[in-house]
């Protein structure tokens, strides 16, 4: 529930939301999310958190994180880090639990309504702290996928869990078209 009278701040978690949005299959169009929140309240701030590999000349990542810069969203990024694990795999790190949880709490004493676009459990306490601070917790992610992408009990510490495949039609991506199909010609006449 969203009165229009709240302050909102937007919390998304990049990579968590990424996957479940890719576990539904589509796309999320920014644009459209930032815009059906300042439709449901006064929205203040949209941050948005990703780890960034460096040393990478191209990240498939950076078109977005330009673009979300340009249009209105706060970007919060680190440096990734890689390693190699012990069983001689390249793996990757960029949790950023941390600084969401910390601009969360700063966050907190200037808005009424937080929206935490995120089902990892991780997030419970943050949940728990911002409802203790007058804040009401809506929280983003998805049951329709197998398995769930958000845990049972973020999921139930929330004010108001908001089912990401209800959002699809608000905030997703057309379909694009198929590229290098030859036009057809359609007729009216019988």
């Amino acid at each position: 529930m969203f009165y229009r009278d709240e302050r909102l701040a937007l919390f998304i978690d990049g990579s968590n939301l990424y996957a479940a949005a890719k576990a539904l299959s589509f796309d999320i169009d920014y644009k459209l999310l930032r815009q059906e929140f300042v439709r449901r309240g006064k929205l203040l701030r949209a941050f948005y958190y990703t780890a960034l590999l460096e040393n990478e000349e191209y990240s498939p990542i950076r078109p977005l994180v330009d673009w979300l810069q340009y249009n209105g969203f706060t970007m919060v990024t680190k440096t990734a880090k890689e390693f190699t694990d012990s069983q001689g795999r390249r793996k990757v790190k960029g949790n950023m639990d941390i600084e969401l949880a910390v601009d969360a709490l700063e966050t907190a004493d200037h808005v009424d309504h937080i929206v935490l676009f995120s089902g990892d459990g991780d997030f419970r306490p943050l949940v728990e702290a911002l409802q203790r601070k007058g804040v009401r917790v809506s929280v983003c992610s998805t049951i329709r996928s197998q398995p769930p992408m958000i845990a049972d009990d973020l999921r139930r510490q929330c004010d108001n869990f908001i089912e990401l495949d209800e959002l699809r039609d608000v905030i997703g991506r057309p379909p694009r078209e198929p590229r290098d199909m030859p036009e057809v010609e359609v007729s009216t006449q019988g």
